[in-house]
Parts: C-alpha cells; structure tokens; sequence
C-alpha cells in the first residue's frame, strides 16, 4: 500500500512539473538565467536631450566576444551579416556572426615578414582600420606591412600605397571612402616594431586618388589616428591628440585647411576610466560617435558633447551594423561589445 501511495505521490509530482503555469516559470526562470550571463559593460552617460533622441533609454552595452588582444577596426559586413574587427597583436581579421561566434577571417592580416611579431600586447603589426569599397571589396591599413592594402575577389592583394615620394609609409592607421572611391588614410608610428626605422619625419594624412591611384597629403602637422567623412562628405574629421580636427573636402576630394572641431579640454565633464581618441563613424544625421575621454563620446555636428558610454576600459574603435544598421559595435579592449540604438550609421 506505501509502494501504491508513493507511486502516486511521484505521478502528482510529475504532473506539477510539466503543468502549463509551472512550464512558463521554468522558461521565465531560463530566461532569466540567459539574462543574468549576459555582460554589461559600463554605463550611459546622458548630458543633452538631443542623446535620448539617439539612444534609447534602458539601452545597455553587452559583451559579445572576448579573448582577443586588442581589438581594433570595427566593419559591418552586410553580404555576410557579419562583423569584421582586426585583433592587432594576433595579426588576424576576426568575423563575429549571430549565432555563430567568431571566427579567423583574414591571416596573416597586417604583417608577412620573415620576422616572428606579435602575439603579445604592446606589439601591434596586424591590421588596424578596415572599410569596403563600392565593389565590396576589403581595404586594410597593414601595421606591420607598412602599407594600404586591397583583396580583390579572387584573393589577392593589390598595394594601393605603401611610399611617399619614395619613402616608406610608417604604419597606416584607420581609413575612411569618399564617395568618388578616394581612400583617406591616417599615417602615425604605432605599428612599428622595435627594429623598424621611420624614413618620414612626419605623421601624415593621405589621400589615395581613385582617378589614378596617386597618393596626395592632406596633413603634416597632426597627430593623426582616427578619420572619418561627414554624411555629405563635405568635412573629414580626423584626431589631433586631444582634439577632433575638420577638413573642408571638394567634390573631386580635395582638402582645404583644416581648424580644431572639438577640443576635450573644454569639456566640462568627469573624469573617467577608458576611451582615448582614436576611432570614429558617422551616422545619417551627422552626429559623430567617436571613441575619447571615458569610451565613446557622442557629439552633434556642431560639436556639442550630448552623452557618453563610459565602458571604464581602454575603447579603440566602433561601427554601425546588423540589418538595421541600428546596432553599435564597440571595440573594448579584448573584447566586442554592442548597443542598440535608434539612430542609423551610414550605409
């Protein structure tokens, strides 16, 4: 009689667990736990109404993948779906996709010398910045290489500007297409390996004509890094230490005189942890997203500091993507984290 009892004390039991009511609390408490392994990193800091129009309230970076280095030159890819990012001390071109992870995408990425590099942080000769052209096909700036280089649709590599004036490049940075197919590239000294000598006294930025492939300086006098075009492709913005500098661009992308955008010393802001001036996007509208003080800053196109995500980590580059082009990709440190957003980059 116990044995009966007991059978049917464990079939009530049984019944409980897979009731309705009870399989909804399982899958809310499964939810939760997804929700609950989910890392944020840093905080919102909102400091002009125009922000909230940008970024919705509640909005939260997370973390998408990590172990890397030191990740670098965020691109969307939309025939992949996927985002590219260089991982600089790896020599590597890693593609993260929904569902699937991340993934080795081009490597050796930014350096093929005879030469063990890398590996190790402070050594840096992969690919940095990363775009598309209108044909699709991959633009990298090459550390190690000391040069811009193009993969063409069957693999190989085509130089679109390693020398100036017979003298090496020291090691392209970030890069951004003008619309007529003109490349603009950033030149300082960051990749270089220890046993690299400079042969330009100078850090420049550059201009790749798409007409006839000549290479045109743009500046001398900077200390470039991150580089970006407006939506009309009117100004180019580039990184001058603690400042964002704009330049007047033509139709034919040719450059004027560049005068300081935005200087960090007149921010009234709090100190805090992360950023670094280094890359920037655009998005439809003009506002600028541009890693600096405290991670990303978020200016308007006149200048005005309007928020911050302060990741409280070293922040080197970003990139609008997924379907929407509503989504944020952040390069933080080692890992790659994401914010949706209700702003569009630009396409």
């Amino acid at each position: 009689m116990k044995r009966i009892q007991s059978q049917i004390g464990w079939l009530f039991f049984a019944m409980i667990l897979v009731s309705p009511g009870n399989r909804a609390a399982q899958q809310s408490s499964a939810e939760l736990a997804t929700a609950s392994v989910t890392e944020v990193i840093g905080t919102i800091e909102r400091l002009d109404p125009r922000f909230d129009q940008l970024v919705p309230e509640g909005a939260k970076m997370e973390k998408i993948a990590e172990g890397f280095i030191w990740t670098e030159g965020a691109l969307w890819s939309k025939a992949d779906q996927a985002l590219l990012f260089s991982d600089i001390p790896n020599n590597v071109v890693m593609k993260w996709k929904e569902g699937e992870g991340t993934s080795e995408h081009v490597k050796p990425s930014g350096y093929t010398g005879e030469r063990e590099r890398g590996g190790k942080p402070g050594d840096e000769p992969g690919s940095n910045g990363l775009a598309f052209d209108a044909q699709g096909r991959l633009i990298l700036c090459q550390h190690g290489d000391r040069r811009v280089v193009r993969i063409e649709k069957d693999g190989t590599r085509t130089v679109l500007a390693d020398r100036y004036r017979g003298k090496r490049l020291n090691s392209p940075n970030d890069l951004t297409i003008h619309p007529n197919g003109d490349v603009f590239f950033t030149d300082p000294p960051y990749g270089l390996a220890q046993w690299d000598t400079r042969e330009l006294d100078f850090t420049g930025v550059y201009r790749i004509s798409a007409k006839d492939g000549q290479l045109h300086l743009v500046s001398r006098d900077l200390r470039p890094n991150g580089i970006a075009l407006s939506p009309d492709a009117k100004k180019l913005y580039v990184t001058n230490g603690r400042t964002w500098m704009a330049f007047p661009v033509s139709e034919d992308g040719s450059t004027g005189e560049g005068k300081v955008f935005v200087d960090t010393r007149e921010w009234n802001v709090s100190r805090a942890v992360g950023g670094g001036i280094d890359g920037m996007k655009v998005d439809s509208n003009g506002n600028i997203f541009a890693t600096g003080p405290g991670g990303v800053c978020v200016m308007a196109p006149d200048g005005t500091l309007l928020g911050r995500f302060l990741t409280g980590d070293r922040t080197a580059n970003l990139c609008f993507g997924g379907e929407d082009g509503r989504t944020l990709f952040v390069c933080v440190n080692h890992r790659i984290g994401r914010v949706r957003v209700t702003t569009t980059g630009l396409r």
